[in-house]
């Protein structure tokens, strides 16, 4: 039987396989390798404290990732189906690592998240802004 995610470490151990596959991934890698490139010592950190707060109300993430996505779209343009392979590598990675109520609680945040995140990327390419 897994655990469930109760600690930074296990936020850390998510993130860390989760960016492992994606990093590999023909869909969405080219995205973050262009993006991140080489160096993931300053996405990484932002990714535990993301997650530590969104998943254990750690404090500590300050950033605004609706806004930094949108800001990435006019880099590279980001689809709803970069959005449904990223969820779908989230899941697969969850359910590999963890079971139980926080394990779930990341899969149905991951996709709220990503659902916001695309829609306001929509709405900020037809001028309808951030709102």
């Amino acid at each position: 039987m897994k655990k469930d995610i109760e600690y930074e470490a296990d936020i850390e151990m998510l993130v860390n396989s989760f960016y492992s596959a994606v990093k590999q991934d023909d869909v969405i890698g080219h995205i973050f390798n262009t993006i991140i490139g080489d160096d993931w010592s300053g996405h990484l950190p932002v990714m535990y404290k993301f997650w530590g707060s969104v998943l254990l109300s750690k404090p500590g993430y300050t950033g605004n990732p609706i806004k930094k996505h949108v800001e990435l779209d006019k880099i590279i343009p980001v689809s709803k189906e970069h959005f449904e392979r990223w969820l779908l590598i989230w899941n697969t990675t969850v359910d590999e690592l963890f079971e139980g109520e926080v394990a779930e609680l990341a899969k149905t945040r991951a996709g709220l998240m990503a659902n916001l995140i695309n829609i306001k990327i929509e709405s900020a390419r037809t001028g309808l802004g951030l709102a």
